[in-house]
């Protein structure tokens, strides 16, 4: 089963199950259509669901830093060495919020609203898992 959107009963559950006063880091696993399926009204130029990924991650930075938030991490998924063999990814990135209120007021802001497109135009299947640090 593929997952590409935020539904709001997950998006509830975060609440529910993040400490409100601790820095969360979201672990992005993502893979890439091999063309970017935009919607009729988005269309764009031709291009691979990794440009269109990152088109998305060049509008996304400003969002993230005027909420405090920073990539700690980015890089390419090489192999699932314990794992479903048919659940590969293109690429990894570690996100790292001051909150969970960081976190909801980007998503929720008209901003990201606007350049989300992109995103769901560039994934076939995705995983955010929100962490926080031991201790």
């Amino acid at each position: 089963m593929t997952s590409i959107d935020l539904t709001p009963e997950r998006f509830k559950q975060l609440f529910e199950r993040f400490p409100a006063n601790k820095p969360l880091t979201m672990l992005n696993l993502l893979r890439f259509r091999d063309v970017a399926a935009y919607a009729a009204e988005r269309q764009q130029p031709q291009r691979t669901g990794a440009e269109a990924y990152a088109a998305y991650s060049r509008a996304v930075l400003p969002l993230l830093k005027g909420v405090g938030a920073r990539v700690v991490w980015n890089g390419k998924a090489q192999h699932t060495v314990i794992g479903p063999a048919d659940e590969q990814w293109d690429e990894v990135l570690l996100v790292e919020y001051p909150s969970v209120a960081a976190f909801a007021q980007m998503v929720k802001s008209p901003e990201y609203q606007a350049i989300y497109f992109h995103r769901a135009a560039a994934l076939l299947d995705s995983r955010l898992i929100a962490t926080v640090a031991n201790g």
